[in-house]
């Protein structure tokens, strides 16, 4: 009865954090997709549509670190349910923005929520899973992501007479309506201590990231996820205005897109599955060797078959990428830190991932082509493959609980 109670709460879990990943992949890929039609209704040139996609990057930050830190000490139900909710209500503030101010303002709590969910998110699926499992739990988990930013791409090519907010409507309305079934459905199988009723004192950040030999797990795994994390929004936001300037049109852009999502889910599964059963340095050799020969056909493609092919590579080794990361970084953290290590390492993956759109905005603006876009990546990646490479040469598994302070 035990092990079929297990079975049953780990498939709710499971399927309920899916779709919540699902809309935080569509709420991600929205701006892209959106890009063409909202820098021409509030008159935005490309430095000023880098602000827009990296300003919902910029919430993340603080969300992913403040989101993990609260799950830590109040649960981390509680602490997801209100990200979904913030999420999806500026998600639907950002089509009645007025204007570029507001814009940004709307997609800055957006990315606020979006940022508090993950580490919930891979928290919770880690933690239903277990040990032997987790890679394949977070896998499962997280492919909702990059199929959630295909489903962005393919509402991005309906036209039903609302133009580039038909993807911010789904985004918002969907998650709203999720919450509920939240609230209803989800276990939650971390919780925290107790005593007369009142919450025991969490450990301190210091203690969590930097104390009992973690120090170097925590900048190795910091590296890794920056890099990994600017490549891959990199191509999520300026991937469809790339190839449009190549002299693709709209809706081919999108099919790219959509083919890079759905290689994607495809890494997703394929590479989480792979985590539970290879050594941390074949996975690095893997996830980084075949980033950067996507990368490289990105480059060289010139027709559309082969650059929706170079696409799904793409989309296989970065995101593909990302989970293998997410999958790891809980195993090195005790289970009342869990969620503050993941969080604080997804909060650097945000600093990466605010930056390289940035840079390549500004790239762009001074006449950067696709080959010096791609090759200004290849330097990160190598870094990221380095520090993962150096963290296999670790004892694998959860650091020693942490002492309540």
């Amino acid at each position: 009865m035990t092990v079929k109670t297990d079975k049953t709460k780990l498939l709710i879990t499971i399927m309920l954090c899916f779709l919540v990943a699902l809309m935080e992949g569509l709420d991600l890929q929205a701006p892209g997709i959106a890009a063409h039609g909202m820098s021409a209704d509030y008159g935005l040139d490309k430095v000023d549509m880098g602000w827009v996609f990296s300003v919902g990057v910029l919430g993340m930050l603080p969300g992913a670190f403040v989101g993990g830190r609260l799950a830590d000490r109040y649960g981390r139900k509680k602490v997801l349910i209100a990200s979904v909710a913030l999420f999806g209500v500026f998600s639907l503030v950002t089509t009645v923005a007025w204007s570029f101010s507001a814009l940004l303002f709307a997609r800055f709590l957006t990315g606020v929520g979006l940022g508090a969910s993950l580490p919930n998110l891979i928290a919770l699926a880690s933690e239903a899973a277990g040990e032997r499992m987790r890679g394949t739990a977070v896998s499962m988990m997280y492919c909702g992501v990059p199929l959630g930013a295909a489903l962005a791409a393919a509402i991005g090519l309906l036209n039903l007479g609302v133009g580039w907010k038909l993807v911010f409507y789904v985004g918002g309305i969907v998650p709203l309506v999720i919450v509920p079934l939240l609230a209803f459905y989800l276990p939650d199988l971390y919780k925290p201590a107790q005593t007369g009723g009142a919450t025991v004192e969490l450990p301190s950040t210091k203690s969590i990231l930097v104390e009992n030999g973690s120090l170097k797990i925590t900048l190795l795994l910091w590296v890794s996820f920056f890099f990994t994390l600017m490549v891959t929004y990199i191509l999520i936001n300026w991937l469809p205005s790339i190839l449009i300037g190549q002299g693709f049109k709209p809706n081919e852009a999108s099919m790219v897109v959509l083919s890079m999502q759905l290689g994607a889910a495809i890494g997703t599964l394929m590479l989480g599955v792979a985590t539970d059963r290879l050594p941390i340095w074949v996975m690095s050799l893997l996830v980084y060797g075949g980033t950067l020969i996507s990368l490289a056909c990105l480059t060289s493609a010139t027709a559309l078959p082969a650059m929706m092919a170079a696409g799904f590579l793409a989309g296989i080794f970065t995101t593909g990428g990302q989970c293998v990361l997410y999958a790891l970084a809980p195993q090195f953290y005790p289970a009342n830190g869990r969620a503050t290590g993941t969080g604080a390492a997804v909060a650097v993956g945000r600093i990466g991932a605010m930056t390289g759109p940035l840079v390549i905005g500004k790239m762009m603006a001074l006449g950067a082509g696709t080959s010096g876009v791609m090759l200004a990546s290849a330097p990160g990646l190598v870094l990221a493959a380095m520090s993962l490479l150096y963290l296999s040469s670790i004892k694998k598994g959860p650091a020693p609980t942490t002492s309540v302070a």
